[in-house]
């Protein structure tokens, strides 16, 4: 199948299920409320919505069935466990449990965070995923850290309306082609009906939602990449993920003209 009759797919389902979980929100609606930046209280019901909408679709347009499985597995397990992080990230005893360090410093309180499952989670999900690209066991590893480190990457991108799904789109539009577009195809779809409501302050992503889809990219770029290939993009998430720790991608984004204006568009003015 080819990439618009995916990402139409993928975008009719995406709207359909953030419809169906609105009418019956598991857990009730307030289960899912969160406050945004702006104080406004926002539905995380797009996450699970993009999720299986997006792993639906990429199942679909894998050029294989180990590739299907993988797409299935990898995006259901990142959006599962994000959920958890974000339903444990309402706690008062996790709120400061941000990033690497702050993961790092919950376990050394004897205490295991959200976040600290999810990572574990998601790393395991991605090496199993990675059979489906390669066999060799050192390629699996660096394939699965593709995998996660993009899932990350999308994640740590989730801070403002709009951000993580443009910062996915863009990512993800150029990989369209090529006998592994279609690993993709179906989540821009999601990801581009879900936009409006996102920037509207309707919804947010949330973990489970902004992993699902990085997963999903993940596996698509080590599905498409040579050996040394998956080596850079490993190497340039890894720099990314390590310069998150000491640096706010916020900041960045707020002093470079070209990335404010491209994250504001869309976006409600600040008042």
């Amino acid at each position: 199948m080819s990439a618009l009759p995916l990402g139409l797919a993928g975008g009719a389902l995406a709207r359909g299920a953030l419809q169906l979980l609105n009418r019956r929100p598991p857990g009730g609606s307030a289960a899912w409320d969160r406050t945004n930046h702006r104080g406004a209280t926002v539905s995380l019901l797009a996450g699970p919505a993009v999720v299986l909408a997006g792993a639906a679709t990429s199942a679909i347009g894998a050029p294989t069935r180990k590739l299907a499985a993988a797409a299935l597995a990898v995006g259901a397990v990142a959006g599962a466990v994000g959920r958890y992080d974000d339903s444990r990230g309402a706690q008062v005893e996790e709120s400061t449990d941000k990033g690497f360090r702050g993961h790092v410093r919950a376990l050394a309180a004897g205490r295991v965070s959200g976040g600290a499952v999810k990572v574990a989670g998601i790393g395991v999900a991605s090496v199993l995923a990675a059979g489906a690209v390669t066999r060799k066991p050192v390629q699996r590893v660096v394939a699965g850290g593709v995998i996660a480190g993009s899932a990350n990457l999308i994640n740590l991108l989730d801070l403002r309306p709009g951000r993580a799904l443009k910062a996915f789109t863009l990512a993800a539009t150029p990989l369209l082609s090529g006998p592994y577009g279609g690993l993709v195809a179906g989540p821009v779809g999601a990801a581009t009906a879900l936009l409006p409501d996102d920037l509207g302050e309707k919804v947010m992503l949330g973990d489970a939602g902004a992993n699902g889809l990085g997963a999903l990219l993940g596996l698509r770029l080590a599905a498409g990449a040579s050996p040394r290939g998956r080596v850079a993009w490993l190497a340039g998430l890894a720099a990314l993920t390590a310069a998150s720790e000491v640096v706010s991608f916020s900041k960045v984004i707020a002093a470079t003209p070209v990335l404010r204006d491209l994250d504001a568009a869309g976006r409600r003015p600040a008042q």
